[in-house]
């Protein structure tokens, strides 16, 4: 039972949160630096910054493991993500600074047919390059909710609300990279797609790992809570610090605050059901 509502939930923040991006892009006219994306990122950041801390962590420390190294591990798990986050800043800059330069050298020095297929095939380099790491972070996600269905059902519901929530913006930037390599918008829609059914895979692999690793299941809780607070410190709240009008700031604090009620009822929901 718990194996389905793994694979379900997976399927749901996963493959759903594409389709849901898929459409809010639709409505907005497929355009992306407009105000929705910047109220999905305050939704987000207020349901993740809600799992972590009235949910992941309160059930880590009721168990039997010592706060001090539950502490630790929120540490480790926030440096770790800090680390990694660095690493795909370096991999990026390595791998795309030197052609952008090169593109603007042929650009000055190159006619226009020459320029097209330069800049063609760098697309197409981004393409996978968001498809490859989209992949492994879906994976992550799958882990991650594992871990939290194995703690508590309802645990495990609120966490994949919460990387459905989280992952809405990021796939609206993924599509936006894949059309701009791809004429055709429907096979940019199923690549994405695919990446995020890969979070299914995690969900699976982690309900093997977890299951055989039980005693440390508060330890993948806190790690969890960081991966979680640090999405939501280091990537999404710095994306809302801009300069708005007052009437746009109270919006942002609402849109956040509605982040955290959404993760309420759907904590409550499910310990009534």
């Amino acid at each position: 039972m718990t194996l389905v509502a793994i694979i379900l939930a997976t399927l749901a923040a996963g493959i759903g949160s594409v389709w849901v991006a898929a459409l809010l892009m639709g409505l907005g006219g497929n355009r992306s630096p407009g105000m929705m994306p910047q109220r999905l990122l305050s939704l987000a950041a207020g349901a993740l910054l809600a799992t972590a801390f009235m949910h992941l962590l309160p059930e880590a420390f009721e168990s039997e493991a010592g706060a001090h190294d539950l502490f630790v591990t929120l540490l480790v798990g926030l440096v770790f993500f800090f680390l990694l986050s660095k690493a795909e800043l370096w991999h990026h800059g390595h791998e795309h600074g030197a052609p952008s330069a090169h593109e603007h050298d042929h650009h000055e020095h190159h006619d226009h047919q020459g320029h097209a297929h330069d800049h063609s095939h760098g697309h197409r380099h981004g393409g996978w390059a968001v498809l490859t790491g989209d992949s492994v972070h879906c994976f992550g996600d799958g882990v991650l909710i594992a871990s939290a269905f194995m703690a508590d059902m309802r645990l495990g519901l609120i966490a994949a609300v919460s990387v459905l929530a989280h992952e809405v913006p990021h796939h609206m930037g993924d599509i936006v990279v894949l059309r701009q390599s791809s004429s055709n918008r429907r096979v940019a829609l199923i690549k994405v797609s695919m990446a995020g059914a890969v979070t299914t895979l995690g969900g699976i692999g982690g309900y093997f790992l977890v299951g055989q690793l039980q005693e440390l299941l508060p330890y993948f809780l806190a790690v969890a809570s960081s991966s979680f607070i640090y999405v939501a410190l280091a990537d999404l709240i710095p994306q809302l610090q801009k300069r708005l009008s007052a009437r746009e700031t109270v919006a942002q604090v609402g849109w956040l605050m509605l982040g955290i009620v959404l993760v309420t009822v759907v904590s409550r929901a499910a310990h009534a059901h």
